[in-house]
């Protein structure tokens, strides 16, 4: 078979008939049980009726595997935002092609993302998981996703089904939407996903909609979801997020997760004995739950899995992350040509910041990963440039929690090895067991070697070359005794409210302390009843604000050029917290400016997935945004910077200039609900009609060279629906380039928001010059109209090529169909 297509081969009617016939084989008692998970990732197999284990794992970016921290090594790919700024189908088909090896070679069947929850507001603590703030945009890209990795047999899972654009009280929070947004804005991606892709999986999400929780939403589960869009896959539950039994099954939910012990496996038996549940819902769960088991081979046969795929650290993949990553970077300004950096020139360079040394790959929460490795900004601009021509200095502090250490400065007690020591005890103190640590932290589940012990041991030895002031301490929730030479203590770090609390956004207790080289570091943690993360923090102290950035601003000014790298931490782009800034944490803003004020040219690289305040923007000569870029980072922001690899990307976010802007901001409920009250002008549909502009509009990226937008013609239409828009372009810069050329509708209804209705992508030469056609989705020129409940078509108005709704090239009149250039 080959490798690229291992799903399973069963006709439609063969299987169809092993599935009814597994239904009726089977008692009410079975039945019921296959419906909550087996464990935190993996369902019941039932050998009566030949089904096998279904294993799941945590995505989007990275293929995780049931441990949150500790387990096997994986590719950490670029962030879904990263990934989505290439605006490129055939981007997302690779990436599925990467998660479909890993998934493989790790035998999971199912794949737990992509997210496609919309960019509603900047300050969404997930939104780095997320891939725009359109739903076209974002339902294409999906789509290519799905596809992609089930064409391998591998299930994919959009999420969270459904408004579900925050995270403050996201378990209990109410969001109010009108009937209007939810059909054109919220449901748009997942009904585009579901009829272009066919998803054998969709994952609700824990909120309620408009009054009823999402695991529950006949409205939205059966009759749109399963009826009106003809989905014939599996509905599972968020973690922990259903609370009923026969309200859920009613509902539409077909599978809880996790398991074994959940609302289903507790009562819903006794909820169709009572008549509360009809029989035949159980069935149909159970029929689609089957489905899925033979979609990706769990059932009436064996799968085969792939053998000798390119393990993380190999030099494809790291080839391949470090092209998607660096396509995928946007660059936001460019004044005098100061990039791309040219690598045969002997200015001198000097690298600012903490993010340029402690670059951050990947968000917070369940999507994490465990990567072979983490390329900094620092290593990879010294790859590329030369050690000759490089100074690298530390910048301000950005982070208030502390993370694990990093597994170089430590050696475990035992064995002297890179990493650390775990030993577990029973209440009487008798040792458990005793683990080396390849990196100083550990989960505490139902799933890990240590569950059940009655407290947790960590120690390390440090492996620094010299006395140092180093930050001691623990990290995660729990009692802890910390010891060090010369010091001791005991601490409470508490736990983070909501579910996951003790994985996501763990806390950390640190102190500084003169410590010699070898030093034994050691902390104790007593057994707590809820899952955590804990690890060791043993790190460098930074100097304060006012020193480090009088050191950098030294460097700056006898270099040619600084490279400010600058950015979010996972306190910032996480999952389980929402943002209520966009500035930059720490003192960053003041560390720009100062090296502006002095450098001859400024570069500012922007490690961030999502938008920030940059007061600093008009004293800068560049700003590169280049999202959270996996485990490549820094080759792979080297690579854009010299132009080796071009930063073709297009924002997927519109970029408030201040805090409070924009056509929606709020992510706080109040009395338990969370008003969408901007409707339908989410993102740049609200900023078009408003007075007030942002900094950067959806869809802005400059690239490397300069397009002229020559003419363009409506091509073909369907009724009211403009389906292809033929646009001709050229190159006049003087670079090689890539250019996303983006079509929107605007209508003669003043009430009705413009839309991103197609785009495409064309790569050419200096000086080369291409018609291209623009394929228009029809499902993004309606508007839904209650009551009735029904769509009507946009009529007239007219069509608008742009490079983003701030740098307009032509417009055609719907009446008319005549292009007239942007501002004549």
């Amino acid at each position: 078979m080959n490798k690229r297509d291992r799903s399973p081969r069963m006709s439609s009617d063969t299987s169809n008939k092993a599935i009814e016939h597994a239904i009726a084989t089977l008692n009410l008692t079975s039945k019921v049980k296959l419906l909550s998970g087996a464990r935190m990732f993996s369902l019941w197999s039932e050998p009566a009726i030949g089904l096998e284990e279904i294993v799941m794992s945590d995505g989007p970016t990275g293929v995780r595997g049931p441990l949150v921290v500790g387990g096997r090594v994986s590719c950490l790919l670029p962030n879904a935002t990263l990934i989505a700024q290439s605006w490129n189908v055939d981007v997302m088909d690779e990436v599925g092609q990467i998660l479909a090896d890993e998934a493989e070679d790790q035998q999971t069947h199912v794949v737990l993302g992509p997210t496609v929850n919309l960019h509603r507001t900047p300050l969404g603590g997930r939104l780095f998981e997320c891939f725009s703030e359109d739903p076209v945009l974002t339902g294409h890209l999906g789509a290519a996703y799905v596809r992609s990795l089930q064409k391998r047999g591998i299930g994919a899972t959009p999420k969270h089904f459904l408004a579900n654009e925050s995270e403050t009280e996201r378990t209990t929070v109410d969001s109010v939407v009108s009937d209007s947004a939810l059909r054109e804005l919220y449901l748009l991606p997942f009904q585009i996903i579901v009829e272009d892709a066919q998803p054998w999986t969709i994952m609700a999400s824990y909120n309620r909609i408009n009054g009823t929780t999402a695991t529950e939403h006949d409205q939205l589960l059966n009759k749109i979801l399963k009826e009106e869009w003809g989905f014939d896959g599996l509905v599972m539950s968020d973690w922990l997020a259903t609370k009923t039994a026969a309200e859920s099954a009613n509902g539409g939910l077909d599978l809880v997760m996790p398991g074994p012990d959940t609302p289903w496996s507790r009562s819903l038996e006794a909820a169709v004995v009572a008549g509360d549940v009809t029989e035949e819902t159980i069935n149909d769960h159970l029929r689609r739950l089957l489905r899925l088991a033979h979609r990706v081979g769990a059932f009436t046969g064996t799968r085969t899995w792939a053998r000798n795929v390119p393990s993380p650290d190999s030099p494809t993949r790291r080839e391949q992350l470090r092209r998607l990553a660096a396509g995928g970077m946007s660059v936001l300004v460019n004044r005098d040509r100061t990039l791309p950096l040219r690598k045969d020139s002997d200015d001198r360079i000097v690298v600012i910041g903490r993010h340029a040394i402690d670059t951050v790959a990947q968000g917070g929460g369940s999507a994490i990963v465990r990567p072979p490795h983490v390329i900094s900004a620092a290593k990879g601009i010294i790859a590329a440039l030369g050690e000759d021509r490089v100074t690298v200095v530390d910048g301000v502090q950005t982070r208030t929690q502390w993370l694990a250490a990093n597994p170089d400065l430590v050696r475990d007690p035992v064995s002297g090895t890179r990493g650390a020591r775990a030993r577990t005890f029973d209440k009487e103190g008798k040792l458990l067991e005793t683990r080396h640590l390849d990196v100083p932290e550990l989960e505490i589940s139902a799933e890990s070697w240590a569950a059940g012990a009655a407290s947790i041991e960590l120690s390390a030895d440090l492996a620094i070359a010299n006395r140092a002031k180093m930050m001691i301490g623990s990290r995660g929730a729990g009692n802890w005794t910390i010891s060090a030479p010369g010091h001791s203590e005991s601490v409470r770090t508490p736990f983070h409210n909501g579910p996951g609390g003790g994985f996501f956004r763990p806390k950390s207790h640190a102190v500084p302390l003169e410590v010699e080289p070898g030093a034994r570091i050691t902390a104790v943690t007593d057994a707590e009843d809820e899952n955590r993360l804990i690890g060791l923090v043993a790190e460098p102290a930074l100097k304060n604000s006012a020193a480090a950035i009088r050191d950098a601003v030294a460097a700056a000014a006898g270099a040619d050029t600084a490279i400010v790298v600058v950015g979010n931490t996972q306190e910032q782009e996480t999952e389980g917290q929402d943002k209520d800034t966009l500035a930059l944490p720490g003192d960053q803003d003041a560390l720009v400016a100062a090296i502006a004020a002095v450098a001859k040219r400024t570069v500012v690289v922007v490690n961030a997935a999502t938008p920030v305040l940059m007061p600093w923007i008009a004293d800068v000569d560049a700003v590169l945004f280049a999202g959270l870029p996996g485990q490549e980072a820094g080759d792979a922001i080297a690579a854009a910077l010299t132009g080796d690899i071009e930063p073709a990307g297009r924002l997927v976010t519109t970029f408030p200039a201040r805090d409070g802007q924009g056509p929606a901001w709020s992510v706080t409920p109040r009395d338990g609900k969370l008003p969408y009250n901007e409707g339908t002008n989410v993102g740049y549909r609200g900023w078009s009609r408003s007075t007030d502009k942002p900094l950067f509009w959806f869809g802005h990226g400059l690239g490397y060279t300069e397009w002229e937008y020559k003419k363009a013609e409506i091509t073909a239409i369907q009724e009211e629906n403009v389906t292809a828009v033929e646009v001709t372009l050229g190159n006049a810069g003087g670079y090689p380039g890539t250019e996303t050329v983006q079509v929107y509708r605007f209508a003669d209804d003043p009430t009705v928001s413009p839309r991103l209705i197609g785009w495409c992508q064309v790569r050419l030469e200096p000086g080369e010059e291409a018609t291209v056609e623009v394929s228009c989705d029809s499902r993004a020129q309606r508007v839904w109209h209650t009551p009735p409940c029904h769509w009507e078509e946009i009529t007239g108005g007219r069509i608008v090529v742009a490079r983003g709704l701030g740098d307009v090239r032509l417009e055609l009149s719907l009446v008319q169909n005549t292009a007239v250039t942007a501002g004549t």
